[in-house]
């Protein structure tokens, strides 16, 4: 069992690198001003996607899971409505395999593995980026190293011109659907080298919308065609943020505190004629979390990370007669509250060997703990609690137009629990390895491939959760492979001030995988090991920058080509859906982004489009097929000045055409919507 000895001597290990460093002389080292070379184009071996400043700012979206439709190979589960889970699949390859952080450090979620993406404003973003595989670069943490893909969401550093100390920013926005959402965004330079900033947001909304519900017999015949207005969807959410940003020789420091609490309804699926079940949810999301970073010598470079979240999840089914097989009073409700904890701690040391060549070793270490109330279920709870430790071993080496990138990642895994069997301690090693190569010195022109082999542990569900988990399932794991290239077209002179193409292929397989099969009773499902998924795609994007004469042209357009088959046996048998496309892939997906500016005029239009797929049903069949959707946005805005102040108004129209469609088979998405901003800046 862990002790306090144990968990002091895991952060030892953390920090031994740097406290034995701290014994060397200065004197027989240089200092390290820049490990990735920002400027040559071959540093970036790995495909990235990035949305920001007025590009990102302009979008026609809420939130950060309508922004990220707009990267290549990626897949918003969307459940409807403005409570609904919003989660994202990047290359098919599960939700669970994608890593998200907020400012560097990920955002857990050990009961069921899962980032709500919705509970995320645009309002602070300053940027939206995505690395299949990693990023370019070994000094970072070992939790970066393990993700199958990542995405980082950057927040708002506070900039001040000039003598000015203070910047001050009031936003509101109203929408056809009963909607208001004020904010605000307040700055303040503290001193030369330390500011801060303080956030926050308001949304509330009955969420109710129209729309058609229409079904067809197998013989195309119409089933059901009527038109209803989608209910327990309505959000009440208060998010509020602060952070710290100082300075010091040779390095930086940051803290920040999140705070997100909502009272929310997610609509049920729209089956057997029922309009308005589902179930409620109730969020307090809390984490306080800080980083430095500081150049000590010429070649050494030490970060540390630290983090502690709160989560708590209260949940309220409707119309809940049998739960997971166990008969509770007729008429009663599930209703489940669960609590978990974190603390995280992460040190990356990295020293550069050669000019060219730069190790780095990485060491976190993780505490989850999941407590719970349940009312529906009288089952003993499991109370899991779960130790993680991760250590990374990476190094990086430049050769004229090469750069390789390698790292081996180790993970151990111990746990416990109150009652019921734990799970058995896991440990694996994942390797990985990158190249990129730009064959010519006056092409903007790199080449690269990745391979690289990762895992997802199972989550507290998988392995507790009442009739279902199993605490003797395996990890899943993958390989992931890429080929691809980059080219940045050289621009001299006429109307594009940018042009530059992005092309990828890859093939991934999951072996292992983690699936719910029936049991002997089919109202007992349980979680097993037996599935396999392989896929491979073609992601493609461009990127324009043109202008005619005052007038800025910005354009990003994606296109996506995706296949991903199961391949699944049980007990040595093909089953009925094995070689069919997995539930929800497209096999043609793509985006489009224009924006326009002349001097206090901004004008975007955006286009989502996603292909025929297959619902959640297994088999590749007509009558699970779902239809294809895609969406027009448009958005017009205008500043202007009055006095000291700044201030900016905005038209949006959402779904221009007012398709009705669904993300997911019988959860409808909203039509036509109107939004209306105001913002005033100090």
């Amino acid at each position: 069992m862990y002790n306090t000895k144990k968990i002091l001597f895991f952060i030892f290990i953390l920090f031994a690198p740097f406290l034995l460093h701290s014994q060397v002389s200065n004197d027989s080292l240089r200092v390290l001003k820049e490990v990735i070379l920002k400027g040559k184009p071959y540093q970036e071996v790995i495909p990235v996607q990035s949305l920001s400043g007025k590009l990102l700012e302009n979008l026609a979206s809420h939130n950060v899971a309508d922004a990220l439709r707009y990267f290549a190979g990626t897949q918003i589960k969307d459940y409807g409505g403005l409570g609904g889970l919003k989660t994202v699949d990047v290359r098919n390859m599960g939700t669970h395999h994608v890593g998200v952080f907020y400012d560097g450090i990920q955002l857990g979620n050990a009961q069921n593995g899962v980032t709500d993406l919705g509970k995320y404003s645009l309002d602070d973003m300053e940027s939206l980026t995505m690395y299949n595989g990693q990023k370019s670069e070994i000094f970072q943490c070992a939790k970066d190293f393990a993700a199958a893909s990542t995405i980082y969401l950057r927040t708002k550093r506070p900039v001040f011109v000039g003598t000015k100390k203070t910047n001050l920013l009031v936003r509101y926005k109203t929408m056809s659907i009963n909607y208001i959402d004020p904010s605000f965004r307040w700055e303040q330079k503290l001193s030369d080298k330390v500011s801060m900033s303080v956030s926050s947001e308001y949304i509330k909304s009955n969420g109710e919308y129209k729309y058609r519900y229409k079904r067809n017999n197998l013989d195309g015949s119409v089933a059901y065609d009527t038109t209803a207005t989608r209910h327990n969807s309505d959000i009440e959410a208060l998010r509020f943020e602060s952070g710290l940003y100082g300075k010091i020789n040779n390095g930086s420091w940051d803290a920040k505190v999140y705070y997100y609490d909502s009272d929310r309804g997610a609509p049920g699926a729209i089956v057997e004629n029922k309009f308005s079940d589902g179930f409620r949810q109730y969020d307090k999301n809390f984490f306080a979390q800080g980083t430095l970073v500081k150049d000590f010598t010429d070649k050494y470079k030490f970060q540390a990370k630290a983090k502690y979240a709160y989560d708590y999840t209260h949940y309220v089914a409707r119309d809940t007669t049998n739960i997971l097989g166990e008969t509770v009073t007729e008429g009663a409700q599930s209703d489940d509250s669960y609590y978990q904890q974190e603390y995280y701690f992460s040190a990356v040391n990295m020293y550069s060997i050669l000019p060219t060549w730069d190790v780095s070793l990485s060491t976190d270490f993780q505490y989850n703990k999941l407590n719970a109330t349940r009312r529906g279920i009288q089952t003993q709870f499991s109370f899991p609690q779960r130790y993680t430790a991760l250590f990374s071993l990476a190094s990086s080496y430049r050769f004229g137009g090469f750069k390789v990138l390698g790292n081996v990642v180790g993970t151990y895994v111990q746990e416990e629990v109150r009652y019921n069997a734990k799970a058995p301690d896991k440990q694996e090693f994942t390797p990985a390895l990158f190249i990129g190569y730009t064959p010519f010195k006056q092409y903007d022109f790199t080449v690269r491939a990745f391979a690289k082999r990762i895992f997802r542990m199972p989550t507290f569900n998988d392995l507790y959760y009442t009739m279902v988990g199993s605490s003797t399932l395996k990890p899943e794991y993958m390989n992931q492979y890429d080929v691809g290239f980059t080219y940045n077209l050289p621009i001299e002179k006429g109307f594009f001030d940018k042009l530059s193409f992005q092309v990828d292929g890859y093939y991934t397989n999951t072996k292992d995988k983690i699936v719910a099969a029936p049991t002997g009773n089919l109202f007992r499902w349980m979680m097993t090991n037996i599935g396999q998924v392989k896929g491979q795609g073609i992601e493609s994007v461009v990127n324009m920058g043109m202008h005619f004469g005052q007038v800025n042209l910005a354009t990003n357009l994606t296109y996506t080509y995706s296949q991903s088959r199961d391949y699944t046996k049980f007990a040595g048998l093909e089953l009925s859906s094995y070689g069919d496309q997995i539930p929800y892939t497209p096999w043609h997906s793509g985006s489009g982004i224009l924006n326009a500016d002349y001097k206090t005029w901004n004008f975007n239009y955006s286009f989502i489009y996603v292909g025929k797929r297959y619902n959640g049903n297994v088999n590749n069949i007509k009558v699970n097929e779902v239809q294809p959707w895609y969406t027009h946005d448009l958005a017009v805005q205008k500043s202007f000045a009055f006095q000291q102040y700044k201030m900016k108004g905005s038209v949006e129209l959402n779904n221009v055409l007012n398709q009705q469609y669904e993300v997911i088979y019988n959860y409808p998405m909203p039509g036509r919507t109107l939004k209306f901003i105001i913002s005033i800046e100090l």
